[in-house]
């Protein structure tokens, strides 16, 4: 792998990230939304990474890209609450089945995965500075 294709690789993987703190982001915004612009309870949303071979570099470099956002098939949360408009006959409304803390976690995780190669960019990049100078 030659020291340009590091600025491929990670900018790939911060890109991919990037979306993944979106779809995490909107999670947790619509954690609480009794319904959605459809009607139902908002499902929580989870992205599928692939790994992608990248243009303009070698066989061997690999990126990602999100192939998918896929929705949760949990079943929404169930709150009694009688008093509440969307509630059920029986009292229950339908929330999202949102898990605030394993989405806290996952937005932990894609901002280290992001910052890890932003410093992986930052040292491929002091590298090719300190090559320039070798000669002078």
């Amino acid at each position: 792998m030659s020291l340009f294709d590091i600025f491929n690789v990670s900018g790939s993987a911060m890109s991919a990230q990037s979306q993944r703190l979106n779809v995490v982001a909107s999670n947790i915004a619509n954690a609480d939304s009794a319904t959605s612009a459809t009607g139902r309870p908002y499902r929580a949303k989870q992205v599928v990474f692939q790994p992608v071979k990248l243009d303009g570099t070698n066989n061997e470099s690999t990126g990602v890209k999100v192939e998918m956002v896929v929705e949760d098939a949990s079943e929404p949360r169930l709150v009694y609450d009688p008093k509440h408009p969307a509630a059920n006959a029986q009292g229950y409304v339908s929330y999202p089945n949102v898990n605030l803390a394993e989405e806290m976690v996952n937005m932990l995780s894609a901002s280290r995965s992001y910052q890890s190669n932003v410093e992986t960019m930052n040292a491929a990049k002091t590298m090719l500075l300190k090559t320039l100078t070798i000669g002078s």
